[in-house]
Parts: structure tokens; C-alpha cells; sequence
């Protein structure tokens, strides 16, 4: 777990960047503020380790001269095209019947974004105290989106380890139709034939796997799998294409694409 960076800022974006600081002390990361004259894409570059940084767009995750953040705003689009019928995970996860879901594997949370805009209520729960800030301010910025505004009132953000939370439900008696789970995995997870085949990954999901390492705190989900039979009628499990499957517990059905597959398991 990441337990201190810098957070660079310009001047006039300093406010802003106490605010943060502020938040992500009381989150457990200690982070050391540092003014800079100019954040730009040649700072970066000469800046490669993990850092965050403010500027008018918010906060961002950056390192090897990239930044991340979850810009849900440049989602639109593909959210505009997007249909109960042309969505496989709208038919994985049953979105036509509006169904009360639970996101344990958050991300950069487009997934979550997208099933809430075809109807699901969902609960997206992160533990990694950066991550969930990133998705929290892209949540707040999206809240002053005429298109999005609507959408992300159907997500509802939860500071929580996913293995806790899905405990907490089952001690509760809580039932939920629906949990999603898209856990990150490491390469020897893969069928070795898709391994030679697999693009790089995109830069945003490189700085999603720098701070979210295999090693320690990164959860493949196995677990998550037993904990979401207990309390849904459906779990549904994205996967590379050629992935084993999650806690090598066969699927009761399966969609399958180009690039990956949904698992579905059915209470």
C-alpha cells in the first residue's frame, strides 16, 4: 500500500490540492504537497515516480511521465451508443430487470457507469485509499454533467475492502441480485497462448496494475467469488477471453466475446 507521496500543484490550484491532502491524510496516505511553476507533459516525464497532481481537471495518479484518473465525462459517448442489446454485460448481468448490483471490483469504475446508465442501481466498493479518491472526484465532477448527472445517482460509493463488505452483507442478511466482479490477475493466470497474442496494455490500466500491485495487497478474487454466491442470485465474472476460471469453479453460463467473457453463476 502506497502510504506517501508528492502531490504537485500550481499555484492557483493550491486550495484545491489542501482539500486532497486533506482527505487522504484522514484515508491513511501521507502526502507532501509540493508547488511547482508549470505541471505539464515535460514535468512528468522528468518526474517518473508515482506521484499525484492537481489541475482544473481534479486530482490524478501519476508515474513514467503518464497520469490517470477515471474521466467518466470522456465515457459519454460510448454510454450514448450503448443498448441493453448491444451490451454483452447488459445481458450477463440481466440490466434489463434494473437489478440492485454490486460493483467489489471498482477499477477506474467505467464498467459501474455504464451498467448504472442501463438501469442498474449499483454500489462500488473500493479499498485503496487513492483509487476510491480518484473515483470519488470523478463521481463529483460528473454530478455537474447535464448527461451524466442522472447516471451516477445510481452509484453509490463505498471506502470498504470487498472481502469485508460481502462479509458484512451475509452477517446482515442482506441479498442483492447481482455482484460484479472483474478482478485484476497476474500473467500466469492466462492461457500462454493469448499471453503471446495480448497489446500492451493501455497506459491507464499500467498505472492502474503501479498502484495496484500483484504482490500483497492485490486480490484475484477467488475469495470475492465464494463471498458473492452467499448473498446474489447472480455473480457474473469478466475474464480475459482464454483465463482459467475464477477459483476454478465452473461457470453455469457463459457470454463470450472477441477479447473477453462473462462468467455468470446462478444462486
Amino acid at each position: 500500500m502506497v502510504s506517501e507521496l508528492r502531490l504537485f500543484t500550481e499555484i492557483k490550484y493550491l486550495e484545491k490540492a489542501q482539500s486532497y491532502q486533506s482527505v487522504l491524510s484522514l484515508r491513511g496516505v501521507e502526502v507532501n504537497l509540493v508547488q511547482i511553476d508549470k505541471l505539464n507533459a515535460r514535468f512528468l516525464r522528468l518526474n517518473p515516480e508515482m506521484a499525484l497532481c492537481v489541475d482544473e481537471q481534479g486530482v490524478w495518479f501519476c508515474a513514467n511521465g503518464m497520469k490517470m484518473q477515471p474521466d467518466w465525462k470522456a465515457e459519454i459517448s460510448r454510454l450514448k451508443r450503448a443498448s441493453l442489446k448491444s451490451e454483452m454485460i447488459a445481458r450477463a448481468c440481466n440490466l434489463a430487470e434494473k437489478p440492485k448490483l454490486i460493483d467489489a471490483t471498482a477499477g477506474l469504475g467505467h464498467d459501474s457507469l455504464l451498467m448504472a446508465h442501463l438501469g442498474a442501481e449499483v454500489t462500488l466498493v473500493e479499498r485503496h485509499p487513492i483509487l476510491f479518491t480518484l473515483l470519488e472526484d470523478a463521481k463529483a465532477q460528473a454530478e455537474q454533467d447535464p448527461f451524466l448527472a442522472k447516471i451516477v445517482a445510481r452509484i453509490d460509493l463505498v471506502f470498504s475492502d470487498s472481502n469485508q463488505f460481502l462479509q458484512q452483507q451475509i452477517e446482515q442478511q442482506h441479498g442483492f441480485d447481482v455482484v460484479y466482479l472483474d478482478p485484476m490477475f497476474p500473467q500466469r493466470d492466462q492461457n500462454q497462448n493469448a499471453i503471446k497474442k495480448q497489446a500492451q496494455v493501455k497506459k491507464q490500466m499500467q498505472l492502474l496494475h503501479l498502484l495496484l500491485p500483484e504482490d500483497g495487497e492485490m486480490d484475484l478474487g477467488d475469495h470475492l467469488l465464494v463471498l458473492a454466491q452467499a448473498i446474489a442470485q447472480r455473480v457474473v465474472v469478466k475474464r480475459p477471453r482464454l483465463a482459467v476460471f475464477l477459483n476454478d469453479q465452473q461457470p453455469d453460463h457463459q457470454w463470450q466475446g472477441d477479447a473477453c467473457r462473462f462468467d455468470a453463476y446462478f444462486h
